[in-house]
Formats: structure tokens, sequence, C-alpha cells
């Protein structure tokens, strides 16, 4: 099979291309390295001609739900304009569990790209999963003012990217499904416990004070919204599992 991987650098999309090679695909990222810019639109015909399946797990780092609307819409137009004219069979989004919960910030651009997806004309999946385990080192980062870190006060089940990434190669074996069931990690975790416990693990350890997002979104995520329902599809690897595997500081 034939899959061409947007954001295939990236923390998701890497590991999609080793899933999906290793299974015997063939797989083409979609890099502006590969002279395709997928935002531009720019060399999508070409990557895309003889492709079976277009995997899309690209991300963006902004905050904005404006800029976050931008992104998505366009690079979701483009992969399926570019997809439909090429006789892609299956289009799969990668979005985020609680998107229609928390339309704010970054889900709002995911909650567009799946609204780009269902009205687009390429036979579709959409695949939300919670928050990856290493969100707790993208948040670390995120939430440092000099020396002073914080940990989020945020409710959340976080999975392994490893088992995303296999479930989006399965759902390109297996055809079109539309809404596919949600996948989450075992168990649900306090960020600010993960965050604690993922620097101290790595030798990060100094006092770290918890703090509340202001708003809507805030209040979302401490609240459950954000959390996958009941019938959601469970991974196995727990955040302790992960961190016992990280390197030690």
């Amino acid at each position: 099979m034939e899959i061409a991987v947007a954001g295939g650098t990236g923390t998701a999309g890497s590991e999609v291309v080793r899933v999906a090679q290793q299974r015997g695909h063939r797989v083409r990222v979609l890099t502006r390295g590969n002279g395709v810019d997928v935002r531009s639109g720019t060399g999508l015909d070409e990557a895309l001609a003889a492709t079976d399946v277009v995997i899309d797990a690209l991300s963006t780092s902004t905050r904005s739900a404006g800029a976050a609307v931008d992104f998505f819409t366009e690079t979701s137009s483009h992969l399926l304009a570019s997809g439909h004219r090429a006789g892609v069979g299956h289009h799969i989004a990668l979005s985020i569990v609680g998107v229609d919960r928390a339309p704010y910030g970054y889900y709002a651009g995911k909650l567009a790209q799946e609204q780009t997806v269902l009205s687009g004309r390429v036979p579709w999946t959409i695949q939300r999963a919670t928050q990856f385990h290493d969100f707790v080192a993208q948040t670390y980062r995120g939430a440092s003012f000099g020396p002073l870190h914080l940990a989020l006060r945020m409710r959340t089940q976080p999975i392994s990217v490893v088992e995303v990434a296999t479930r989006l190669v399965d759902l390109a074996e297996a055809g079109p499904a539309q809404r596919a069931s949600d996948i989450a990690g075992p168990q649900e975790e306090q960020l600010v416990d993960m965050m604690r416990s993922w620097a101290a693990h790595t030798g990060r350890a100094g006092w770290m004070p918890a703090f509340s997002l202001p708003g809507a979104f805030g209040r979302a995520i401490r609240d459950g919204s954000i959390l996958p329902d009941g019938d959601a599809d469970l991974g196995t690897v727990t955040f302790a599992d992960w961190l016992a595997a990280q390197p030690r500081g």
C-alpha cells in the first residue's frame, strides 16, 4: 500500500512512518524537504499520485484559535483537494478527544479540521486520541517563567504515541470508517502529578507550584470535558510505564 503521511517528522507522524514501513507499506513523508508544502499546496498533486491513503498527523505550536483554525483548514483543504484529484481512496485525520466539548484555542483548530474532512470528497476516517505521554515534557517547557516552572491543573488520560500510530496504520489497512472509536490511555492522571514526577525523574526537581488556566478552556481541562467517554478503546501503557523507560537526569 502507498501511504502518504503529513506531519511525518513529528511526534505522532514519525511513529506512523515507522510502523507503516515495518508492515511493508511504501511511505511518502510530505515535508518541505521533500518538495511539498502542505500549507500552500505546493507539490501535493505530484506527491499524492498513486497514493492509496493519506494520514494527516500535522500539528502546529500556536495557541491562538484563529491561527489554529486557519492552519488546519488550509492544510486539510489542500490535502483533500489534491487527494481527490489524485484518486486517493482514504483520508485519515488524527484529532483529539473532546474537541467538540472544548472548542477553544488549539482545539478549535482541530474541530475545524474535522469539519473540513467531513465536507471533503475523499472517503475518510477521523481518529480522536487523548494526549500523548510526552505531553508532560511539552507542558513543562511551555509553562516556564525564567527559572520557575509551573504544574498545570488538568485531568488527562494519556496514551502511548506508539499505540496511536499503530491504530492509525490499522485504520489505513482496514479502509474508511468515518468516526473511529476514540482511543485513550488505560487510566486517568492528574497533569500536576505527572509533571512533578517527570521533573524528578529527569533531574529537574524543584519547587513547582500548581496553576489553573483561566477561562473556558481552563475549566474544560479541569472538569473532565476532554476525558474519553466510557466506550473509548483503551491502550495498555500507563504513564508510570512510559516514565520508567525515560532516561534519568
